[in-house]
Formats: structure tokens, C-alpha cells, sequence
């Protein structure tokens, strides 16, 4: 997760690059509001989802893909 964060932090693909600051208050407001209903790890990883998301980091497509792997993986 520190790796997506930085990641995050230093985007070079010319979409808004947010401060580590800045990130961590948005993904703290995210939490807190749009998934306040979730438990702590969860609302933090899907706060940093929506962030990349949003920011053209990752798209929904390879999401469900990486989410298919790991499913596999787990059900292995």
C-alpha cells in the first residue's frame, strides 16, 4: 500500500499530482464520509482507490482484473 501511495504522491502521467498532504486529507474525508460505513483497513484502501481511480492511476478495468488475480489466488 506505501508503494500506491507514493506512486500516488509522484504521478507522472500528467493527471493532478497531489501532495502527500494533500492526499492524506482527501483520502481521511473520503473515509470519514463516502465510505464511513466500512471498518478501518477497508475505508482507507478504498479512499486510495477512488484517489487513483479518479486521477487516471489505474483504471476500472485493470482494477477488476488485479481483484480477479488476487480472488484466484486466495481461492487456490
Amino acid at each position: 500500500m506505501d508503494g500506491i501511495c507514493d506512486a500516488l504522491d509522484r504521478n507522472a502521467r500528467g493527471t493532478k499530482t497531489l501532495s502527500f498532504i494533500d492526499r492524506r486529507n482527501e483520502e481521511d474525508k473520503l473515509s470519514a464520509t463516502r465510505y464511513s460505513n466500512l471498518l478501518y483497513p477497508e475505508n482507507q484502501l478504498l479512499s486510495l482507490t477512488h484517489s487513483l481511480v479518479i486521477r487516471g492511476i489505474i483504471d476500472e478495468t485493470q482494477l477488476q482484473e488485479r481483484l480477479a488475480i488476487v480472488r484466484a489466488r486466495l481461492e487456490a
